[in-house]
């Protein structure tokens, strides 16, 4: 046990040297303290140099009042062949029926009916009109579509127009539909 006491204790040299770095130490740690405690407020009242830059924008949600604007250029998709006799749709049947359709099978001198629209109406609607595009609406959810894009009764939107103050869109099949 003698020896193992001798061990422990240090020369002065060493106490000093021990010392030393216990006050180097010391003051490295209350001068971190210091700052730490005196950086938020430096941030604080130099908000400029670390805020968050936006950029400004005049963006909001409210179409402007403006008056209504003549529209110049129409799609294509809109265009009515002027040329084509008039097509008399066929009759839809508005029930859903269990039957067969006879669809390529000519009956008794009438004409082969391939092109018999689906039954009923489209049920989507238009909600919101704003910077090109339109908010509508189906069962299934709501979609932004934009002209040219495909709409739940797999036509396309062929213009977006503002009339008599209430806005609507145009199929490719010439529907309108007017927000409410």
């Amino acid at each position: 046990m003698a020896e193992f006491d001798d061990e422990r204790i240090a020369s002065p040299k060493q106490r000093r040297k021990a010392a030393g770095l216990d006050r180097f130490l010391t003051v490295a740690g209350l001068a971190l303290a210091g700052a730490s405690a005196f950086f938020p407020w430096y941030v604080f009242f130099n908000e400029d140099k670390f805020g968050i830059n936006v950029a400004a924008s005049d963006n909001s949600r409210e179409l402007p009042d403006w008056p209504a604007r003549n529209v110049f250029s129409v799609s294509p998709l809109a265009m009515v062949n002027k040329n084509e006799p008039d097509k008399k749709a066929p009759p839809i049947d508005p029930l859903t029926t269990a039957t067969v359709s006879d669809l390529g099978k000519e009956r008794e001198g009438r004409p082969i009916l391939e092109d018999q629209p689906f039954p009923g109406k489209s049920s989507f609607r238009l909600l919101h009109v704003s910077n090109g595009r339109a908010l509508i609406e189906d069962t299934s959810g709501m979609y932004v579509v934009r002209v040219g894009s495909i709409l739940p009764d797999q036509s396309r939107l062929a213009t977006i127009e503002q009339r008599e103050g209430k806005w609507m869109i145009v199929t490719s099949k010439g529907e309108t539909y007017q927000n409410n």
